[in-house]
């Protein structure tokens, strides 16, 4: 490690603390040298396992720019893609694997993108899982629409055609 003000290599370590919900290691450094204190910070580096066997370090802007791809033209800022590259980076920190399958990456897009945006969804799994038919891009939406029934039902307890859920007796 080289001292930030001198620019020597003999540094040692004054304290070790874990940070960012253990994602990430806080180091208080001392310049041998200089006498005077730096902090670092470590964090693991994430790979992605391509497809074709080589690994690469995981690239949150790579990921996004798949995801630009399929809000063009849809209300999504470059503030939400941000959000949703950061989302997508913890979500694949969180599973504690240092070495990440191209697949997993995708699958850690999906569900964001869907909260996002429908159509931006319906647009990257398309590509992403290879849809074949208009009938692969019905089933997408039938499944769409299933999930928001059910998200609806849950908010207001009727299901989508105004009747009310039927509740056992003896549980009110």
């Amino acid at each position: 490690m080289h001292c930030p003000y001198c620019r020597k290599t003999d540094t040692r370590v004054l304290d070790s603390r874990v940070a960012d919900d253990g994602t990430s290691i806080r180091r208080r450094r001392v310049c041998a040298s200089c006498e005077k204190r730096f902090t670092t910070v470590e964090q693991m580096q994430l790979m992605v396992l391509k497809r074709s066997g080589a690994s690469e370090p995981f690239n949150r802007d790579k990921a996004i720019s798949g995801v630009r791809k399929a809000c063009k033209g849809r209300p999504v800022t470059e503030d939400q893609l941000a959000c949703l590259g950061q989302a997508v980076e913890d979500a694949l920190r969180l599973t504690g694997q240092a070495e990440i399958n191209a697949n997993e990456v995708g699958l850690a897009i999906l569900s964001p993108l869907r909260e996002l945006d429908e159509v931006a969804y319906l647009r990257f799994a398309s590509v992403y899982r290879a849809f074949e038919s208009a009938e692969d891009f019905e089933d997408e939406i039938e499944m769409l629409k299933t999930e928001r029934r059910l998200a609806h039902s849950d908010v207001t307890g009727d299901v989508a055609d105004g009747e009310p859920i039927a509740v056992p007796a003896g549980t009110g």
